[in-house]
């Protein structure tokens, strides 16, 4: 079948943009392409780069990494309020250092004390203020729990001087008149004591002992350094009746090894 010839289309025109010639612009060069830009311009023509970059500041020595060093001061400004910080922590760590000083000693030598295994002292000495007949205060240091130092009355003291001074770690205690529970209850026993402790240099350390009422040995903790002498005071008697007295069966002393 015969067809009609469509009809013709014209071509759309292209249009081409005119290049600038680089030797007609005269300006500042792009620093990263080189290419030369008119001048007003913040980016390069070419490339887009920025024309004219700010500078970057150099960088920090480590110690200006710390604050309050870090802060950037500019004209001197801030730099007295910086110094008074600066004052401040010192002063601040030195003080804080000063007043731990003895807490963390301490701290270090309980570690140590129970760290290490205790081994006991003897006393070259013992005596009392007073002691019933038959039962001196020497029986509290013999090794034997069936002896034990009588004393009349409560407010009666016993006392402990060694040869050389040594750390008191702990302090064991029989109460009572044997660690045995039938000899135990057959005298008074004293519940409570004064634990004072003279050191070398003279101080002198106080504690309140509570002992519980029931046979065998009870450890008291102590941790006390350059020990010379230790004094026992008797108080808060339980069961002294008439024809009674306090008894005292054993005291042992230990050291750090």
């Amino acid at each position: 079948m015969p067809v009609q010839p469509a009809k013709p289309v014209a071509q759309r025109p292209v249009v081409r943009p005119v290049a600038v010639p680089d030797d007609e612009v005269t300006g500042v060069p792009c620093p990263a392409c080189g290419t030369a830009n008119p001048p007003g311009r913040r980016f390069c023509r070419r490339c887009a780069a920025e024309l004219t970059p700010a500078e970057k500041p150099a960088p920090l020595p480590w110690w200006r990494t710390v604050w309050p060093l870090r802060r950037r001061v500019r004209a001197g400004s801030g730099r007295a309020v910086r110094l008074m910080v600066i004052l401040a922590v010192v002063a601040a760590l030195c003080a804080g250092g000063f007043l731990l000083l003895p807490a963390g000693r301490a701290l270090f030598e309980d570690t140590r004390d129970k760290l290490g295994k205790p081994r006991p002292v003897t006393p070259t000495s013992t005596r009392a203020s007073a002691a019933v007949p038959g039962h001196p205060a020497t029986n509290t240091t013999d090794g034997l729990s069936n002896h034990y130092w009588g004393a009349p009355a409560p407010g009666a003291s016993v006392t402990y001087t060694f040869g050389k001074p040594f750390r008191l770690v702990d302090l064991i205690i029989v109460n009572g008149a044997s660690k045995t529970p039938e000899a135990y209850a057959r005298e008074a026993r004293a519940l409570r004591m004064d634990l004072e402790v003279t050191t070398r240099d003279g101080e002198r350390h106080h504690k309140d002992i509570t002992l519980s009422d029931k046979p065998g040995p009870q450890t008291i903790a102590t941790g006390i350094s350059d020990v010379t002498e230790v004094r026992l005071v008797l108080r808060s008697a339980v069961d002294l009746t008439a024809g009674r007295h306090l008894a005292l069966a054993e005291v042992e002393f230990f050291e750090r090894s």
